[in-house]
Parts: structure tokens; sequence; C-alpha cells
């Protein structure tokens, strides 16, 4: 235990000098480690940043201020799509079997599907056969449970007539995963912007919570997340006028569109069965093209994607043809010649936001249901620095009254402490800029906790030393008993405790994780500043001065 060899000396001091070049950041103004690129504001690290760590602890919404949003799903949407989805399945169903079924009508009336039998001997044939639509209900673990999806009756005061239902158990299940869904989508689509640990969470039945650090702007956040970002594709029918207005009266199987960003507005019919949906998309990127000005968007699609889409440009070469999103036409280019390499761009009036503002939308897919802002508030960035100043007070003052209370006690032991804890500090703050954690009020929690615990450590060690002293041990067997014996019950404590936080950072969500984190390399960093960094200098104490009789 006392001895310390060439390679342990070196990693010991590795660690330390690690931690300390990744905690370095935080005491350096962006400015001065940091070039931002005009064009597309990207940053690179300048002078000797580019050969060590230029990354700092994020801080998170409680301390740097950003947008606090309350988003409510379309259940209403979604029930309501789900019912037309259903009677388009009921009509395929009763006309698509032999011998087939001729329905009067199929049409969603409420919050059922009414279908009305053209002749009521049909009828028991026709039940039988939408019975077949129900399936068991898909639970959240991915197997059938016992609930049916729906319910399929004859109504006793129609002998036509079988209405058909959704039940409350797939509403339920419908519900939560749209939510999960547009959750993950939610979460793609800011990552791709880049910003800093946004916290994303359900909150109660239909409302998911989004809080986004440092963006001070909840308007652009809102343009983001809630764009439905459908993207279809579609052929131009050039045979239409479309009218100023874009009233103009079209036969079935024909849409008019506007077209966007056209001043005055212009409007397109196109075919209304689409031909390609984003679905198809594999990736999309901002890039530049011969043919256009400034920065166009870049796409690929699928293997079956591009097989359809380079069928589409070989069939209709000369014509036109159009890409949705979200009810506006991006962009109609004439079909050339065939596309087969199953890629394509979208040009327009683009800046380079504007380009990867719809590359983030399209890489992150279309949102399952509309989402509506019903709670939006920008948290001040100057609340968050008092808090940062009162988390600062509160640490220096907790590890003041540590040292006091350690060099008080324990002599120069407690200078050993004291220097342990401050390595454990900038190791705990090297350990979160590594990983890029973001520091909340109960992450600075944390670190105070942390603090006190490696404290109980070194007190745990202290006290089995004196023990050791008064039976008689020499300084060197009384150092080297206190270390080996209070290790077992120091490991075990910590270890209970980092199996708590790793439950709280797994089951907990925004500051709570924050916590977790903070914990949790605090516990691993105390565990090596108490039994290897506090033993270094008292073995080297010992070697030095070579006492008779132990301090303590």
């Amino acid at each position: 235990m006392l001895q310390f060899g060439r390679w342990k000396l070196f990693s010991i001091f590795a660690i330390i000098i690690l931690g300390v070049l990744y905690t370095l950041p935080n005491l350096v103004p962006e400015a001065d480690r940091y070039s931002i690129n005009e064009i597309d504001n990207s940053r690179e690290p300048r002078g000797i940043w580019r050969w060590i760590p230029s990354s700092t602890v994020n801080l998170g919404l409680d301390l740097q201020g950003g947008s606090h949003i309350v988003f409510e799903v379309n259940m209403a949407e979604v029930r309501a799509g789900q019912l037309e989805t259903l009677a388009a399945d009921a009509r395929q169903t009763l006309r698509g079997e032999t011998p087939p079924l001729l329905a009067r009508s199929v049409a969603v009336i409420g919050e059922e599907v009414v279908v009305l039998m053209a002749r009521p001997d049909d009828r028991d044939a026709a039940f039988e056969r939408l019975s077949g639509l129900s399936q068991p209900v898909t639970t959240a673990l991915g197997q059938p449970g016992l609930a049916q999806t729906l319910t399929v009756r004859r109504d006793p005061s129609d002998a036509n007539a079988i209405r058909i239902a959704v039940t409350p158990e797939q509403l339920l299940a419908i519900r939560n995963r749209t939510v999960t869904q547009s959750i993950e989508v939610i979460r793609r689509r800011l990552d791709g912007l880049g910003t800093t640990d946004p916290t994303i969470a359900r909150q109660g039945d239909t409302r998911v919570l989004v809080q986004v650090p440092g963006a001070s702007d909840p308007d652009a956040i809102i343009a983001i997340v809630g764009a439905q970002a459908s993207m279809s594709f579609h052929l131009v029918d050039e045979t239409i006028n479309p009218g100023p207005n874009g009233q103009a009266r079209v036969p079935p199987g024909r849409t008019i569109y506007p077209m966007a960003d056209s001043n005055p507005v212009q409007y397109l019919a196109v075919e209304t069965a689409s031909r390609l949906t984003g679905e198809n998309l594999t990736q999309a990127n901002v890039t530049t093209h011969p043919n256009y000005v400034g920065p166009v968007v870049g796409f690929r699609f699928d293997t079956q994607g591009a097989l359809v889409f380079g069928d589409m440009t070989r069939s209709n070469r000369g014509q036109r043809f159009a890409i949705l999103l979200d009810g506006e036409i991006i962009t109609a280019p004439t079909i050339n010649e065939p596309i087969l390499s199953g890629s394509g761009v979208i040009g327009g009036s683009y800046n380079y936001e504007t380009a990867q503002q719809l590359v983030v939308l399209l890489n992150a897919g279309a949102l399952p249901a509309s989402l509506t802002p019903v709670e939006q508030r920008t948290v001040l960035a100057s609340l968050g620095q008092d808090q940062i100043e009162s988390g600062q007070q509160a640490v220096m003052i907790g590890f003041l009254a540590v040292i006091i209370f350690m060099v008080a006690a324990y002599g120069i032991f407690g200078v050993f402490a004291t220097l342990a804890l401050l390595v454990n500090v900038i190791l705990i703050m090297g350990g979160l800029s590594g990983i890029g954690a973001t520091l909340t009020l109960p992450g600075i929690a944390g670190i105070i906790l942390t603090i006190g615990m490696a404290v109980d450590a070194n007190v745990l060690i202290y006290e089995r030393i004196r023990e050791e002293n008064q039976l008689g041990r020499t300084p060197a067997n009384a150092l080297q008993a206190g270390y080996e014996r209070a290790f077992s019950a120091i490991f075990d404590a910590n270890l209970t405790t980092f199996i708590a936080a790793a439950v709280l950072y797994l089951l907990g969500a925004g500051p709570v994780r924050g916590f977790a984190i903070t914990l949790g390399i605090g516990i691993i960093t105390s565990v090596f500043t108490a039994f290897v960094f506090s033993r270094l200098l008292a073995v080297i104490w010992l070697r030095a001065l070579k006492p008779k009789a132990m301090p303590l």
C-alpha cells in the first residue's frame, strides 16, 4: 500500500494533468478559444486550443437562461386520421374479397365508421369480414395484449348498418405511441440544430415539455419543433389553370397548392396521390449545385425510393414534378432526363440558415401529429447568473468550512485531505467538461455533496490510522493499516451511492439527471483522491521527514 512504482506515479499525475487541461477552458472566455466563421457561423479552435481540450461545462436552463415551451399533441387530428384510414380499410375489405359485397356508403360519423350495405341480406357476411379488421392491441413491449383494437357491431335500429369504433384501449395505445414518436422527432430536430442538452419530456397525457438552454427566442424553437415536415413528390398537371387565387375547379385526383416564397403567390395543380413521400429519404444535407446560386438542399432516397423516383423521371421526361412540404410547393423542376442515382437537390432562394433548417426537418422526419404551443416563456440569463454566483459562494463556503475542520482535527493530514479535495473538484469539473455535461442547480448541489462525501472517506481513514497509532504501531505500519482496513467500508458505501446515482440518471430527466451525473463523477474522483492521491502525499511526507510518532 505504501509503494508507488514508476508507472503508478506516471498514471496518477497523468490523470491530474488531464483534469487540469479539461478544466482550464472553463476559465478562459470563448472569444479567446474560438474563431467564428462568418459564412456558416461555425467555430474553429484557435491557437493552443487546437491541440488541447477546448470544450467547457454547459450551463442548464436554470443557470444560463433559455426557452421553456410546452406543446400540445393534436390527438383529435390523430383520431380523425385513424377513422379515415379505418373507413378506407372497410371499403377495401368489402370490395377486395370474393364475392365482393356492395356498400351503399362508408362514412365517418362522429367517433365511428358507419357502413350501410346496399342489401340487408349482405349485412351478416359483411359483419364477418369487417370483424377481421380488429386485432389485439399491441402493448408497450410490442406484444399483443388481451384487448382488441376495434369494436364491430350490427346497428339494431337499421338492418343495413354496421358500426365500427376504435376501442378505448387502442386509443390509449395510439396516444402513447404518438406522444413517444413526437418526443423522438423533436429530439432529432433539436440535436440537428446543435442545441446544448435540451430537456424533452412528456407532461401529462398529451403534452411535451421542451426546455432549450441558451435559446433566447422561443418562436424560433417553435418554428423548428412545430413544423409538420410532411414531404411528398407529385407530378404537375400543366393542363389545369389554377387561377390567380388557386380557386379553380379541378377534376377528381387533382389538387391545387401554393408555391412557397412566391410574391405574388402562385399556384400549381398537381396529382393528389403522391409518387413518393419523405419516408423514403435517407439523408439530406446542405450543398451547392452549378444550376443554382447559393446553397441548395441535397437529398438521397433509400433503395425502394430510388427505384420509384427513377421510374417516375424516366416515364415523365419533359414534365414538371412538385416537391410538397407541409402543404406548400417548395420547388417544381422540369424532368430533363431520368434520375437513376436516387438523389437530387432542392434549389430556391435559400441562405445557409434556411437551407440548414430544411435539412434538419427532413433528416428528423415528419411529426405523427401537429403540435400546438400552449405555454412559452423565456428564462432570463440574469437570473441564472445570480444562481451561478450563489452556487459558487455555497461551494466556496462549504470548501472553506471543510478545510478549517480538517486542519483543526487532523493537522498535517488535514492539509493532505485539503489538497486531495482541491484535486477532486478539478477532476469533477474536468470530467463534466470532457463528456459535455450540463451543469444545473441540482448539479451544483451534487458537487457540494461530493465534497462532503470525499471528506468522509478521509475522516474514516485518519480515524483508523489514529486507532492503529494508539495500539503502538510504527507510523509506517499505522499508515498502511489505516488505508487497508478502511478501504472495504468506504468502497461499499460509495458503490451503493453510485448505484443510486445510476438509477437517478436512468429514470430521471433534466435537472435530476444533472444531479446524478455530478454525483456519479464525484464518487469516482473522490475514491481516487482519498485512496490514491492523499495516500501519495502521506507517503512522500513519511519518507521525507521519517517521524518517530504519528501526529494524530
